[in-house]
This record gives C-alpha cells, sequence and structure tokens, in this order.
C-alpha cells in the first residue's frame, strides 16, 4: 500500500509533536536539578538575530497545523503566541496534537495533487500542489523548527539522545 499524505502528515507531526512534549519534560527536570531560571532555557538562542526556543517550540506547531489545514481545505486554527512558560508550551502541544487528530485521512488522502497556497514570507504567496508543498516546505519547515527547539534545549546542557527526538513508535 502506498504512503498516504495522512501518513506523510498528521502521523508524522503527531509522532515529533509528542516527542517534543516529552522533550519539554526532560527540559523541566533539568531546569530543577541544576536550579537554573526555566526563563534562561525558554529564551535561549542559536545566535542572536534566530528565534528563541520558545518561538521555535511555537512554530514547530505552526508548521504542524497549518500545512495540515490547508491541505485538508479547512481553517487554520490561530493560536496567540502568548506561550511563556514550559507549562504554557506543553499546552500548546497538547492543543496542536488534539486538533491534528480531528482531522481524518479521507480529508488529507487525494490532496497531493491539489493545488496549495501558502505564504511565502510579507504580502507573498506561492501555490503548489500538495504533495510539493508537504515535502518540499511543510516537513522542512516543520523539522526546521523541531530541530532547532532539540539543539536549543542540548546546546544548554539538557542530556537528550536521538531516540528522545526521533520518539519511539
Amino acid at each position: 500500500m502506498p504512503l498516504s499524505m495522512h501518513q506523510a502528515s498528521v502521523v508524522l507531526f503527531t509522532r515529533t509533536l509528542t516527542a517534543l512534549d516529552a522533550i519539554l519534560d526532560k527540559a523541566i527536570a533539568h531546569a530543577e536539578a541544576k536550579k537554573i531560571e526555566p526563563d534562561a532555557l525558554l529564551t535561549a538562542r542559536l545566535y542572536p538575530n534566530m528565534f528563541a526556543f520558545a518561538k521555535q517550540v511555537q512554530l514547530a506547531t505552526d508548521f504542524a497545523k497549518g500545512p495540515v489545514s490547508r491541505l485538508a481545505g479547512v481553517d487554520i486554527p490561530k493560536y496567540a503566541d502568548e506561550e511563556k512558560t514550559f507549562t504554557d508550551l506543553k499546552a500548546r502541544i497538547a492543543k496542536t496534537i488534539a486538533y491534528l487528530k480531528t482531522v481524518k485521512p479521507e480529508q488529507i488522502d487525494g490532496s497531493a495533487d491539489k493545488d496549495i497556497t501558502f505564504p511565502a514570507g510579507p504580502e507573498k504567496t506561492l501555490t503548489l500542489p500538495g504533495s510539493q508543498y508537504l515535502l518540499g516546505v511543510a516537513l522542512p519547515n516543520f523539522y526546521f523548527h523541531a530541530t532547532t527547539a532539540y539543539d536549543l534545549l542540548r546546546h544548554n546542557g539538557v542530556e537528550l539522545g536521538k531516540l528522545d527526538f526521533i520518539g519511539r513508535p
């Protein structure tokens, strides 16, 4: 059986967001054990002009819910981007996973050839077939932000390994 658009989107996004949620638990435990202010991790950046950890998590959730919604042809849930704590970020991840679980395979499967129009910078949009959008835009952006969040915590001493990022099937 060929891989479906649902499997390549909802299933992958859900698995990685579940792993990211567990990574946040390790960050919380690390901050408590080492007596580090959580804000030091939440505001950590790889470079001054890059987004901080909290924003990376927000963007990872955005690049899960946005593409899935576009592929399904439904409105994208809007989040205020006001998360300031690990608890807030965990709630955002949970809300995103809950949303993804409402999108059924029949809503997305068959979208491979459907034209998807999406923002590509300020006041600019692009249109691609669904499969190109998912594989060439959505997944790379999602994994970029999820990986950057992981890297920020790892760089700041949180003991994480590859299996923490990949998650368990």
